[in-house]
């Protein structure tokens, strides 16, 4: 076999191998979704039946209030939330690390051909291999510039979901509170 067909056959080697692992992480995604979907609905019908038999020896209105208050939750909300957002930041972060690797391989291949080039290049033609050289390296510079903002800008998501959560969290807290305070001072007034 000659060179230039085992270079096209682990070329498609790669390809296939990178579809694979592509394949992999959405179907790692999916599994990761359908698990918390399973465990949360199961802990929801647990809640269910648990709060149907405290909902069944309530003796008076005030206890009915408390009650109701005590239903609202919006922590398991959020958290439901997080769970999945910490999931789908994961499959990104794998999938873009496999789409790093496959540039890289690429912007490694480019630059063997370029070389390759340049050592078969007939004499008189170096300004078009020193153009071609500054070409791959300028569109590799600007690659990672590009790479190293969509970090930024994912950590800044994430700290902005964060930041999110927490004052949802804490908001929850306080009303909570206030709700309980009120029925509370409704008790005392009677």
């Amino acid at each position: 076999m000659s060179a230039n067909q085992q270079s096209l056959l682990a070329s498609q080697k790669a390809v296939i191998d990178n579809l694979l692992a592509v394949q992999g992480t959405f179907f790692s995604g999916f599994e990761k979704l359908v698990d918390l979907n399973l465990k949360t609905a199961k802990a929801a019908l647990e809640e269910a039946a648990q709060k149907s038999q405290e909902a069944v020896e309530l003796k008076d209105a005030q206890e009915l209030l408390a009650f109701t208050s005590a239903l609202v939750r919006p922590e398991q909300a959020v958290a439901y939330g997080k769970d999945v957002y910490e999931i789908l930041a994961d499959v990104q972060g794998d999938l873009s690390k496999l789409a790093e690797t496959q540039l890289a391989q690429g912007q490694k291949q480019v630059s063997d051909v370029v070389e390759q080039f340049a050592r078969n290049a007939p004499t008189g033609s170096e300004g078009a291999v020193a153009l071609l050289k500054s070409s791959l390296a300028t569109a590799t510079n600007a690659y990672e510039s590009a790479s190293k903002a969509a970090r930024q800008a994912a950590s800044a998501a994430e700290s902005n979901f964060a930041a999110a959560t927490n004052a949802t969290l804490k908001a929850a807290a306080d009303a909570g509170k206030a709700a309980k305070s009120g029925s509370r001072s409704r008790r005392a007034a009677n």
